[in-house]
């Protein structure tokens, strides 16, 4: 056995959970967040830079990868920790959401998704047993299966024949799993009706995987709905295995989602955030070209141990933002990643200490805080 998951603690005042995965290239603590290295890196640190913040597992794209620069190329290279020089867990996604939201050419079949490249134009078709090939190809400790998304706001008929196919499509990832390697996590769909999310995690749970994600949230419903959603689906999802929430969220999100049973998580809101100027600190997000940082000396937050808050100040990071070095998107994005990471350390003590319903109410009431603050005028 390749994979495990062992349960360590569970909250007994909210639905946290601690546990650790046993994956191929080595343990992970849970809960987790994973940097999105979309293709094949996360988008301007280095892997020596993710390990020294701590990062455990980093997500990679299937998607991305197999149309560039191909799978089995990277197959002949040695695997994809090999080619990015990661030596840590690696979680592939499906490519399933990456068809629904890049392509705007695509047409659902039973057998797959045929959609044109957004690169060059070429039809492609995605099948179940595809997606395994390329995510075994890349080697990755843990594969997810092809999935169909849909938009939000979606009919009911509408979102059980996608749940329906999306079952049948984990079962045949199943089959093509067999021979491999790694675990294979399976994609809970239904919408927004806790029925259908009830119907599909227990079909998926009769067939058996190392572990399931929510899928399909994060797409433009209420965030209230997202949240019970979360605690609806969690309910018919076995204790024994991980539990996924798939591109959520903020910090915020990820506090309140971590209390509703929640294990790992993925979102490019850190690095993407970096790349515009926009930094996380404990009492909200600020954005660095504001002017009010042009004379402040003063790190991105005095309390932060990560190498941009030990060098560099509000204003000098303000300057390379304006002036569109490419060291301002390095600077932040180590600062951003330090942060998620550091939270998630602190969730795990939290809950190590009996203590996180405390803690979730001190980090939602300072979060919330600085979101009533009134905006500042940008330079």
């Amino acid at each position: 056995m390749d994979f495990s998951f062992q349960l360590k603690k569970e909250d007994s005042e909210t639905g946290a959970r601690l546990g650790l995965i046993d994956a191929p290239h080595g343990e992970v603590s849970t809960p987790v967040f994973m940097p999105v290295g979309t293709q094949a890196t996360v988008k301007a640190m280095s892997s020596e830079e993710l390990i020294e913040i701590g990062a455990e597992i980093i997500l990679a794209n299937t998607y991305h990868l197999y149309l560039r620069p191909g799978h089995e190329r990277i197959r002949a290279l040695g695997g994809l920790h090999r080619f990015m020089h990661w030596d840590r867990p690696v979680l592939t996604d499906s490519g399933g959401y990456q068809v629904y939201s890049l392509c705007n050419l695509r047409d659902m079949r039973e057998d797959g998704v045929l959609f044109r490249s957004h690169l060059d134009g070429t039809k492609h078709l995605l099948t179940p047993e595809l997606s395994i090939e390329v995510q075994r190809a890349l080697g990755s400790d843990i594969a997810v299966t092809l999935d169909e998304v849909i938009p939000n706001p979606a009919d009911y008929d509408d979102a059980a024949s996608a749940m329906q196919r999306s079952v049948r499509w984990a079962g045949r990832c199943r089959d093509a799993m067999k021979a491999g390697s790694g675990a294979l996590f399976a994609v809970v769909q239904g919408g927004t009706w806790p029925a259908l999310r009830a119907e599909c995690a227990e079909a998926l749970v009769d067939v058996g995987f190392d572990g399931y994600t929510l899928g399909g949230l994060c797409v433009g419903e209420e965030k209230a709905v997202t949240f019970e959603i979360i605690a609806e689906t969690v309910k018919h999802l076995p204790t024994g295995s991980p539990r996924y929430l798939m591109g959520m969220g903020t910090p915020a999100d990820i506090v309140e989602a971590v209390g509703l049973g929640v294990d790992m998580f993925d979102c490019v809101m850190p690095t993407r955030n970096a790349r515009n100027g926009t930094l996380f600190t404990p009492t909200g997000s600020i954005s660095i070209k504001n002017a009010r940082f042009a004379d402040d000396a003063d790190p991105i937050d005095p309390d932060c141990g990560c190498y941009t808050c030990r060098h560099y100040s509000r204003a000098y990071l303000r300057h390379l933002y304006l002036a569109r070095e490419i060291l301002s998107s390095r600077l932040n994005t180590i600062h951003n990643i330090h942060f998620y990471v550091d939270l998630i350390r602190r969730i795990r003590a939290a809950v190590e200490a009996g203590e996180y319903a405390r803690f979730r109410g001190r980090f939602l009431a300072a979060w919330q805080k600085e979101k009533r603050e009134p905006a500042k005028a940008i330079a």
